[in-house]
Formats: structure tokens, C-alpha cells, sequence
């Protein structure tokens, strides 16, 4: 499946960065941000635990996660810390619109992703390794030893295929300065 092509390639926008980096938070201030006329949608996620209240997510059953899998209801899905994510095929319907469309991925997936929408944008949401213990903390969803591995992969190099655009918003500080460069972003394609 291609995705349409703005100025700079980009129609997929496919967001990915370490648990607490705030990707939910970054999502939740770009529909906030945008006006009724800008050409951007967020898609939902489907996540097999219950959805947290700052999250775009719709939780499913483990049941149901692969029922909708197997009836080709996903257009990108992936298994990650014990747990299934996935993007819904109507992605592909707003795509073909000549929507921007904004995802919010794994960076391990990030290449199957890239085979199937090519020209996608990878946005790679980073934070300081002090504030990232602190967020992950203050979730309180998991013990100190998962916290600890969440950590230790943050700063792990993950695979960024050949041709794949890069951006890569510091979500260290104030969030206004972060969605402020992600609205941009998706909005004019420009960083």
C-alpha cells in the first residue's frame, strides 16, 4: 500500500519511542491543536490491556485482538511486552483520501511498516534517561526490575530501514515545545 505523498513524502506518520518517552501525551496535544480544516487524523491503537484514560486505545481481548487479525481488520499489527497492538485497516480508506494519518508504533516493527507504507515518516519520540525513570515510575504500571529493562532499551539503537525518513522530537521538557514541532510536523510535513 503506498501513501500519499506530501511535499516531503510523507502521508504516514509513524510514531515510536520508549514507554513513558509520552507519546500519548504528544498525541493527545496534536488533536488538540488541530483545527477542523487541517487534512491530519490520529488513528486509535487496539491493545490487548485495558486502555489508559491519556491514550488513544481500544482494548481488546486476546480473542478478539487475532479474531480481527485474521479477518484482516489490521493494517499493522505487532507483539511487544507480553502484550498485541494494532492499527485498523481505515487507515488505509483515509490514506487514499489524501489524509495525513498519524500512528502511534513500535520501533522494533518499524520495518514491516516501512514495506508496507512506503514513504512513511518515522517520528522517533526521545526524553533524557532522568525524566523517562521518572515518568515510568509515576505510571505505576510496572515493578522496578520491568522499569529497569524499559531503560535499558531506550537507549538501544533500533533499525531504521533504507530511504525512511527520520524526525526525531525531544519530548525531554516543557510539552508544548515537543507538540509545537509535531504539529508542524504533520501538519506541513516540515520539521
Amino acid at each position: 500500500m503506498n501513501t500519499r505523498k506530501t511535499s516531503d513524502g510523507s502521508g504516514l506518520f509513524y510514531v515510536m519511542g520508549p514507554s513513558g518517552s509520552g507519546k500519548d501525551s504528544l498525541l493527545r496535544a496534536l488533536r488538540e491543536r488541530l483545527h477542523r480544516s487541517d487534512p491530519v487524523l490520529v488513528a486509535h491503537r487496539y491493545i490487548t490491556r485495558a486502555a489508559d484514560a491519556s491514550e488513544a486505545s481500544v482494548a481488546l481481548s486476546a480473542d478478539e485482538f487475532h479474531r480481527r487479525v485474521d479477518m484482516g481488520c489490521m493494517a499493522l499489527h505487532w507483539h511487544s511486552h507480553g502484550l498485541h497492538y494494532g492499527i485498523g485497516v481505515e487507515i488505509e480508506q483515509w490514506l487514499a483520501r489524501g489524509l495525513n494519518v498519524v500512528v502511534n508504533g513500535s520501533r522494533e516493527y518499524l520495518p514491516i511498516a516501512a514495506a508496507r507504507y512506503p514513504g512513511l515518516c518515522a517520528v522517533h519520540v526521545r526524553v533524557n534517561p532522568e525524566v523517562l525513570a521518572v515518568r515510568l515510575r509515576q505510571r505505576g504500571r510496572e515493578s522496578e526490575a520491568a522499569i529497569a529493562q524499559r531503560l535499558a532499551r531506550a537507549t538501544q539503537p533500533f533499525d531504521v530501514p533504507e530511504g525512511v525518513r527520520l524526525v526525531e522530537i525531544d519530548n525531554s521538557g516543557a510539552l508544548d515545545v515537543a507538540a509545537a514541532a509535531f504539529s508542524q510536523l504533520v501538519t506541513t510535513g516540515r520539521a
